[in-house]
């Protein structure tokens, strides 16, 4: 075994290792067998080393030429980077388009052992293919994006914000975290004294979501009075189109009676409770239930009642709201929304704004809340 010193390290080499590491022809060996182009060029653009690729690739031997006139090019690149590279002593990369075909140019200094820069070697790789790759991926992503777009008007157009009632006001509010929410809310009238409603959480964000808040507005019996007996008919329908186990819908459904006030609901798995509020009264309205899955064969729903009285408000809301954070990570709560829901100052149609720009107010960690799910908040109230 032979031992090889440097300042800086300790290489082991046997005599075979050590006989190709001495070769005379050992540093040109490795230059002409890389796939990329190299040369070296002095500080008057003068080619002073070229290696066999790019030789071949250029069908030209001469080394009587300037670097730009090896290119075919009658002047310097404008956009030189090798001067740079020799002048400020270092590395410099650039995009350089040659025969058509384009190459990520990398010029590094060439420095002898007193510290003096007497050249440039430049690496030339052919990048055409990924280029391609990336034009073609960024035009795939534009498309993408503009049929999100289209995808987000068509998904807010489901949604309720013309829904009127003689005898109710409604106001809602929806802001996805992506283009496509998995939160959805909807209301509709049922026959004459009744109208029926929902909120629902979807997992996850974006397209799976939003196609599953697609299928739950189409599927969802909407002339039952039984707000249990639709969830379970909803179960029994999901689970019949086979969805995958991490795909499921936590829902809160409820129907009311307008003219007794008699509000009916069943909870699905939904893991924030609607707050009916007015006449100094604050109900929570608990309910227990499985989220609309396939994760057992015969969940159980239950029917609860309580009473909406004139001039009270039923306010639903998914968890995004409640769980921003501010820098601190302390989460926004119910708290802060149930004071803006008990002040009298502002009018009922302005809450829901309000209650979203305290949220903004109180994440002050950015310039824009820091959403990681989306916000929806409702409001129906009895006139």
């Amino acid at each position: 075994m032979l031992v090889l010193f440097s300042k800086e390290d300790k290489i082991l080499f046997n005599d075979e290792q050590l006989a190709i590491v001495n070769s005379p022809s050992f540093i040109s060996d490795v230059l002409d067998g890389m796939k990329d182009w190299v040369r070296v060029i002095d500080r008057n653009d003068n080619i002073l080393y070229m290696n066999k690729p790019m030789k071949q690739a250029l069908n030209k031997y001469s080394y009587n030429l300037k670097c730009y006139e090896y290119l075919g090019r009658t002047s310097p690149c404008e956009n030189c980077i090798s001067r740079r590279a020799v002048f400020e002593g270092h590395s410099e990369q650039k995009q350089e388009t040659i025969m058509d075909r384009t190459f990520s140019v990398m010029s590094s200094p060439v420095i002898n052992s007193k510290g003096e820069i007497t050249a440039v070697v430049e690496v030339l790789r052919d990048v055409t293919e990924v280029e391609m790759l990336k034009k073609e991926l960024i035009r795939k992503n534009r498309k993408l994006q503009d049929e999100l777009e289209v995808a987000k008007k068509l998904q807010n157009r489901l949604l309720p914000h013309s829904w009127k009632h003689p005898k109710v006001d409604f106001y809602l509010f929806y802001e996805p975290c992506e283009k496509l929410g998995g939160d959805f809310f909807d209301i509709y009238t049922i026959d004459e004294e009744h109208i029926g409603f929902y909120i629902s959480d979807v997992s996850g964000h974006g397209v799976p979501a939003s196609m599953l808040t697609v299928f739950v507005k189409s599927i969802l019996d909407k002339n039952c009075l039984s707000p249990s007996e639709v969830l379970w008919k909803l179960y029994k329908e999901f689970n019949i189109n086979n969805f995958d186990k991490n795909l499921y819908v936590s829902i809160f459904h409820g129907v009311l009676n307008v003219n007794t006030s008699k509000l009916t609901y069943s909870n699905a798995g939904l893991n924030t409770s609607p707050i009916i509020l007015g006449n100094g009264k604050i109900e929570y309205l608990r309910a227990s239930g499985i989220p609309i899955s396939n994760w057992v064969d015969k969940p159980e729903y239950f029917d609860r009642t309580a009473v909406l009285s004139r001039g009270e408000s039923l306010f639903m809301f998914t968890d995004g709201i409640v769980e921003i954070k501010n820098k601190n990570g302390i989460l926004y709560g119910e708290e802060k929304m149930l004071e803006i829901l008990q002040d009298h100052n502002i009018d009922i149609k302005d809450k829901l704004e309000s209650i979203y720009k305290n949220a903004f107010i109180f994440n002050t960690a950015s310039q824009e809340i820091n959403m990681n799910d989306d916000i929806t908040m409702a409001i129906i109230t009895m006139k």
